[in-house]
């Protein structure tokens, strides 16, 4: 799955190039810093490889989400990226403390998201985690109806499942659990999940 996720980045880097950089190409998301990046497992799906390319992925969203960071300041695409970091979190139906404590410090470190107050995001990821928590099922329809509010720009709707994908790859696994609610989210957008590998 991450050879799959590697060639699509590499894939989107060039076009992106090809087009001298428009930002109207597919903005991937998620600063988040993968803990000890190199030498974490590989995902559990076939073909899988080893953490060092996850971290090299990572790394990949990261620049490529870096050249298009003044696009990304609206109110949906926070909002959005919020409810998407608690969908991954919350996606085998409990979230740990530890766990929340996690995601959080991505979202707060993530050099994209640096563009709104650390307290804002806070703030509306866990009121997606409450609502999870409380009710799985509810809080995953009001944590789409959020997602689904990005669709309306393409490059920020592309970004936000970045993001899913970084706080989900960050822990060094990509439980199926995380590529399901990832799935969810780009039917949301109205994207192909495929785009993203998963």
């Amino acid at each position: 799955m991450w050879d799959r996720l590697k060639d699509q980045a590499k894939n989107l880097q060039q076009s992106q190039s090809g087009r001298g950089g428009s930002g109207q190409g597919h903005a991937p998301a998620g600063q988040g810093h993968a803990p000890g990046g190199q030498g974490q497992r590989g995902g559990h799906a076939p073909g899988s490889s080893s953490g060092g390319s996850k971290a090299q992925l990572v790394g990949l969203f990261k620049s490529q989400l870096a050249s298009v960071k003044t696009e990304l300041k609206s109110g949906a695409y926070r909002d959005a990226s919020m409810a998407m970091c608690a969908l991954v979190a919350a996606a085998d139906g409990q979230v740990e403390p530890a766990e929340r404590q996690r995601v959080e410090e991505l979202i707060v470190s993530n050099e994209v998201l640096q563009n709104f107050p650390a307290e804002q995001l806070r703030q509306r990821f866990n009121q997606h985690v409450d609502r999870l928590i409380a009710n799985f099922e509810h809080g995953k329809a009001e944590a789409l109806k959020e997602i689904a509010k990005a669709a309306k720009k393409p490059a920020e709707a592309r970004a936000v499942v970045q993001t899913g994908m970084v706080v989900a790859g960050a822990d060094g696994q990509f439980e199926a659990s995380e590529q399901y609610a990832i799935r969810e989210a780009c039917t949301a957008l109205g994207l192909s999940p495929t785009e993203f590998g998963v």
